[in-house]
């Protein structure tokens, strides 16, 4: 069965009750990029708005792609305070938004309104739209705040500083560690050889801490990874809710996969072949 037919309510009760969903990000901002990795089996997929170039046109067309091939589509907006980017977003059909840079209660609590329709928040109503189209206005805004899935980042010092109180936040589905800068945010990258930060006292600590509030207050644990190296350490952790990566690192790494058995074939020929130099390098 293919995750469009189930509902944002039942995909985020899933993750609570310990399925997992695996996904992956999207960089490349090419909606045919999008429709094939939609039909490669992943559970979702978050186009990145935050890195990258990717325009409104452009983003309605790439969350269409990933609907055609059955996953949740996920975006990553500005901040929480981009009203305009978490409305359009969702007006085109995502099923969730992911909001990078919370540092605070305060910051989550703006973030969760501009997501839902009030009460519960500030989300503007309008018809017809691509969101509504298929179950009518009040088919999709009726039960929206319950369907939409509402991702805070975790990604620097203050959140950690501040998780009792952001955790606790309505309207929280996914708090989403994002190891990379929330090391950099912590000084790590300063104290550390690469890659020892991420297995660091200090970054341990901070995780903990995280693992410990959301499940206090049921909310889902998300991690941004590269590859799937420690994607079973973090499964022990608690978090049901993975990336490995984003569709670029993908085209890398097979490149790779495909460029060191032709290294190979080279070699076994007795002829000279070898990679040029590479972004993996």
């Amino acid at each position: 069965m293919s995750d469009t037919t189930v509902s944002g309510a039942k995909f985020k009760q899933q993750l609570r009750d310990g399925s997992l969903k695996m996904g992956l990000f999207l960089n490349s901002h090419s909606p045919t990029v999008a429709e094939q990795l939609a039909h490669s089996g992943y559970d979702w997929l978050l186009v990145d708005t935050q890195h990258g170039p990717m325009d409104r046109e452009k983003l309605s067309a790439t969350i269409c792609a990933i609907g055609s091939g059955g996953a949740k589509s996920m975006v990553r907006v500005g901040g929480y305070d981009d009203r305009a980017g978490i409305q359009q977003a969702l007006d085109v059909g995502a099923d969730g938004v992911l909001v990078p840079y919370i540092n605070t209660a305060e910051e989550a609590r703006q973030a969760v309104s501009c997501a839902l329709y009030p009460t519960a928040g500030t989300r503007s109503v309008y018809f017809p739209q691509r969101s509504t189209n298929k179950a009518g206005l009040l088919g999709y805004v009726g039960p929206a705040n319950a369907n939409i899935m509402v991702a805070l980042q975790v990604e620097t010092a203050s959140c950690i500083e501040n998780m009792e109180e952001i955790a606790a936040v309505p309207g929280v589905d996914i708090l989403f560690l994002g190891q990379n800068d929330l090391c950099m945010s912590m000084g790590l990258y300063e104290k550390y050889e690469f890659p020892h930060m991420y297995t660091s006292d200090e970054l341990g600590a901070a995780t903990t801490k995280l693992v410990a509030e959301a499940q206090k207050n049921k909310v889902i644990l998300g991690v941004f990874l590269f590859g799937t190296d420690r994607v079973g350490e973090f499964l022990d952790k608690g978090f049901t809710f993975i990336s490995i990566g984003n569709d670029l690192h993908h085209i890398l790494t097979q490149s790779s996969a495909h460029i060191t058995a032709l290294e190979s074939i080279a070699k076994d020929k007795g002829k000279t072949w070898a990679r040029r130099p590479t972004a993996l390098m």
